[in-house]
């Protein structure tokens, strides 16, 4: 159990995010079923729940559905009966109004919050600031208060060391600044789990907007960060945007008599448990499935979300060029792109989609035979399928114009089964650690990215094998639980 300050005793954990480790669905009989989520965070919450160092653990979360907001209200205080959900931690789910959720969730930090960390912004056409917006921001305001509000409610008596609270991602910016001032003393941490813009793209958003996100996360006494690029851009903007006393070398912030800290906290993959994953039967099965479509060709593959920092249609456009200039690879190569849907109720999203299998039409129609598909896409939710693709991987292709740290580029190589080459834009947070062994890209230079593909296609065997070695030593150097417990202990 983790000691908090010297305390002796039982020590809460609370841990904050938008998405919790449980959802519902309505059964046609009208029961609740639940499953456990997914993602990096559960994983790291579950590695140190079972290590036994976590004390006392409470995960506050959203309900994210109808059938959420049913099981929060049947549950006393929106405490979940956890038995036998396969959870890492007691979940306590609040009901927030629909209407608020999407206002915060769709209308500011999907549309908004995401576009200006990811520089994704069509800047001669959007964004527009208006009454609209005002009535999104004042959304995202109550939603952080709401979750500020449960967070204080839980916060236990007797002294402040006692408790460390840890608020993940931009949903909840205003968080550790609300939890300040309702429950001052508290020790709070806020992580970043996207990058961090710089000065002048920031100030896009309306002047008392981005004080408030700065301020907000300012509350805490630890802001974390994925790579060093993110947390220097963050340093950056508390102050140009707010004139605060930024000290670099401390890596801190002082801002009206309170001192954050910064820090760097890389997040890597549990090896063991992703490669048990990777060999089970549903995994196998895929393996044997695409082998046998693939015919023993090279496979070029790329692993993403249909969202759109993740550049698939580039990426596709660089597959199309390296088929137009090397025609000596028509018939031996193919191109696995997997992707899970993203977002599909914004409809800028599902114009993306639309684009990603109109540029993959387009080459298979422009390459095709009738014994040879060059490409291969699939947009669908299939985690065993991707697991099969790395496995099967000569090439993955991870391209983001921006991201804050892309674990695809990290669990790639840890599970293929021919040494994969990896093509890594050099906007990825992993470039910081995978760059060495990588074949770097600028994600907006599509001959580049073709060539880079190339490369990996023809690279000498011993020269691929080190090369994915050492990405996958690299990959596995701070897995799930490693990263979280750095960001408790940096609160101590």
């Amino acid at each position: 159990m983790i000691q908090l300050n010297g305390c002796a005793g039982p020590e809460r954990i609370l841990l904050a995010s938008n998405r919790g480790p449980v959802s519902f669905t309505q059964e046609p009989d009208g029961t609740l079923s639940a499953r456990r989520g997914g993602g990096g965070l559960v994983s790291a919450l579950s590695s140190v729940a079972d290590a036994g160092q976590a004390g006392d653990l409470l995960w506050v979360c959203a309900a994210l559905s109808d059938a959420d907001r049913s099981a929060a209200r049947k549950a006393p205080d929106g405490r979940l009966d956890t038995a036998g959900h396969d959870t890492p931690a007691p979940v306590q789910m609040l009901d927030i109004p629909p209407t608020v959720f999407d206002q915060a969730y769709n209308g500011v930090a999907n549309s908004h919050l995401w576009f200006v960390s990811h520089l994704l912004y069509d800047t001669p056409n959007e964004p527009r600031f208006g009454a609209e917006f005002a009535a999104a921001w004042a959304a995202y305001r109550e939603y952080n208060g709401a979750f500020a509000t449960a967070l204080a409610e839980n916060v236990p008596a007797g002294p402040a060391g006692r408790v460390r609270v840890m608020v993940q991602d931009y949903h909840l910016a205003l968080v550790p600044g609300m939890l300040a001032r309702l429950r001052p003393g508290v020790p709070v941490a806020h992580f970043s789990h996207t990058p961090w813009a710089p000065p002048d793209y920031f100030r896009i958003l309306p002047a008392p907007v981005g004080r408030e996100l700065l301020e907000g996360m300012l509350g805490a006494d630890h802001a974390g960060f994925l790579a060093q690029r993110w947390a220097d851009a963050f340093l950056d903007c508390c102050e140009v945007v707010l004139g605060a006393d930024v000290d670099r070398g401390r890596q801190q912030v002082s801002y009206r008599g309170h001192v954050c800290r910064v820090g760097v906290h890389a997040l890597g993959v549990d090896a063991a448990d992703m490669r048990r994953r990777a060999h089970q039967p549903d995994v196998d099965r895929h393996v044997a499935a695409l082998a046998r479509v693939t015919q023993g060709r090279q496979l070029i593959v790329r692993v993403d979300r249909t969202e759109l920092s993740k550049n698939i249609v580039r990426g596709l456009a660089a597959y199309r060029e390296l088929l137009a200039t090397h025609p000596e690879l028509h018939g031996r190569v193919t191109h696995l792109a997997f992707a899970y849907p993203s977002r599909s109720d914004l409809a800028g999203y599902r114009a993306y989609t639309d684009s990603v299998q109109r540029a993959a039409a387009r080459i298979t129609a422009e390459f095709g035979t009738p014994d040879w598909a060059p490409l291969i896409l699939e947009v669908k939710d299939d985690y065993a399928r991707s697991l099969a693709a790395y496995r099967l991987a000569d090439v993955l292709v991870v391209n983001p114009t921006r991201d804050g740290m892309n674990l695809v580029a990290k669990e790639g190589p840890i599970l293929s089964d021919r040494a994969c080459a990896l093509v890594l834009s050099q906007e990825a947070g992993a470039a910081a650690e995978l760059g060495e062994h990588a074949l770097l890209v600028n994600p907006y230079d599509v001959t580049a990215t073709a060539q880079a593909m190339h490369a990996g296609l023809t690279m000498p065997a011993a020269e691929r094998d080190a090369r994915c070695a050492a990405l996958a030593r690299a990959g596995a150097a701070c897995p799930p639980g490693a990263w979280l417990a750095s960001q408790i202990a940096a609160l101590g």
